[in-house]
């Protein structure tokens, strides 16, 4: 074959600094297109971003020659430092430093489209730490209960 065909959806997560609620809707109304044009300018598609005060979904189509780690390393970095930028008041914002990161298949491509637009939502009834061990399960990921809120 000549050409490489890749269609890499993977769902992102990353939380802000110990979870802190720092992105009140004026902020993540202004982050979220944001990080849609980070992912654009950085060669990936942004098919849905959202999140709540405490931590960010990205759904990310990514091409052949990216690897998810620097992806994720990319929106992190930039959105850190935009919001700091942006935001004065949010000069200690940071990222946590770890994420989620799961494969998504095309036939579940609508359903989390609008899991992720819907966060605000979802999180009257269910709280970041549930939403990701359910996420971890569901995936079969193996994790340390001790220290997965490290």
């Amino acid at each position: 074959m000549s050409h490489s065909y890749v269609n890499l959806l993977v769902h992102c997560v990353f939380s802000t600094k110990e979870r802190r609620g720092l992105l009140s809707e004026d902020v993540w109304q202004a982050l979220w297109p944001y990080l849609g044009g980070v992912a654009r300018n950085k060669g990936m598609k942004a098919i849905a971003v959202g999140g709540t005060p405490d931590h960010c979904h990205v759904l990310l189509n990514l091409d052949s020659m990216q690897c998810v780690a620097e992806a994720v390393k990319v929106l992190k970095a930039n959105s850190s430092r935009w919001v700091k930028q942006r935001f004065p008041f949010l000069d200690r914002f940071a990222s946590q430093e770890g994420y989620g990161a799961f494969s998504v298949g095309i036939s579940q491509k609508e359903d989390t489209i609008r899991y992720i637009e819907n966060q605000m939502a979802h999180h009257r009834r269910k709280t970041f730490q549930e939403e990701l061990l359910v996420i971890l399960k569901r995936h079969r990921i193996e994790y340390d209960p001790r220290h997965i809120w490290d």
